[in-house]
């Protein structure tokens, strides 16, 4: 649905985008991260046929950005990161003018505009002031402005920016939601967790370029090889590390805010020793569990907060 290939964008001597290349398959949910100025909107304005490449190739389902930018554009939804409302227009008045900019006529308008009203569930504000609107409702009527003509590819910068905890939990559920109807989504955010909640596939960008792009698991597998498990018990914790420490299986110990961070020896998956091992030497185990290893540390470490 989305291939790039080597796609750059060249300001003078500055890359805003450098060489990227990536696929995505249909109903592929992409999350696209990265520090501000790493590149993610130059990307996906240069996909959506709004800013021309300096060089590069990138087709949205089959057609090229250079010679096919009309098809393409019947096919995408793209959101930018900030987007104004008209004045003096109703909701329901506002999404009426983008229907019939589709060329969506007669009682099918109304219909559609009513569909994405409840699809985004902003059918309760359907003859309000589209100006009067919370952040995080404009967000929503701007999605369901670009799911008028069901695309089959959504380009969404930053689409839960500025939400309150509420309103990214109705995006987020919202997004979950078009990813099930099949659709083909690439996603810029800033808010790790809920993009990992979400996406299939991740790439992250810094400065332009691409320093991994493929499965979420596998990126999470790759920044934390060897499996780590927390470990708390009654007292005595210095010796209980100790004690840890000296097994086999155990690469590393380290005591942090109370707790024992086991890291077990590379290949190593089985860890019911550790309780075996702390109750036969006298401790009482308080707390067992593996160490989360999610979005955030992945892009941390990876990363190094440069920008182009």
């Amino acid at each position: 649905m989305i291939e790039t290939r080597d796609l750059t964008k060249k300001y003078g001597d500055l890359y805003a985008l450098n060489r990227l290349t990536i696929k995505l398959e249909p109903g592929d949910v992409y999350g696209f991260i990265g520090p501000n100025g790493a590149g993610k909107t130059t990307a996906m304005r240069i996909l959506a046929t709004l800013l021309a490449p300096s060089w590069g190739e990138a087709t949205i389902c089959g057609y090229s950005i250079y010679n096919k930018p009309r098809e393409i554009r019947r096919l995408i939804g793209y959101m930018p990161d900030f987007f104004g409302v008209y004045d003096d227009m109703k909701v329901i008045e506002y999404l009426e003018f983008f229907a019939a900019a589709y060329r969506i006529n007669g009682p099918a308008r109304r219909k559609k505009c009513e569909e994405v009203l409840e699809l985004v569930n902003l059918t309760f504000k359907r003859d309000a002031p589209a100006t009067s609107l919370s952040r995080g409702m404009t967000q929503r009527l701007g999605l369901a402005r670009v799911l008028l003509h069901d695309p089959q590819v959504l380009l969404l910068d930053e689409p839960a920016s500025g939400l309150d905890p509420r309103a990214r939990i109705d995006m987020r559920q919202l997004l979950r939601r078009l990813g099930q109807m099949g659709k083909t989504i690439m996603i810029s955010s800033h808010i790790l967790p809920e993009l990992a909640d979400v996406c299939n596939k991740v790439g992250i960008i810094e400065r332009g370029v691409l320093l991994y792009d493929g499965n979420l698991r596998d990126l999470l597998a790759q920044v934390q090889p060897q499996l780590v498990v927390l470990v708390r018990v009654a007292e005595q914790l210095d010796r209980a590390a100790q004690c840890l420490e000296k097994h086999p299986q155990v690469h590393s110990v380290d005591l942090r805010s109370g707790e024992i961070r086991v890291q077990l020896v590379a290949g190593v998956t089985d860890y019911s020793f550790i309780p075996d091992l702390l109750v036969q030497s006298g401790f009482k185990l308080t707390m067992l569990k593996e160490e989360d290893v999610n979005l955030e540390t992945a892009f941390m470490r990876l990363t190094r907060g440069i920008t182009a």
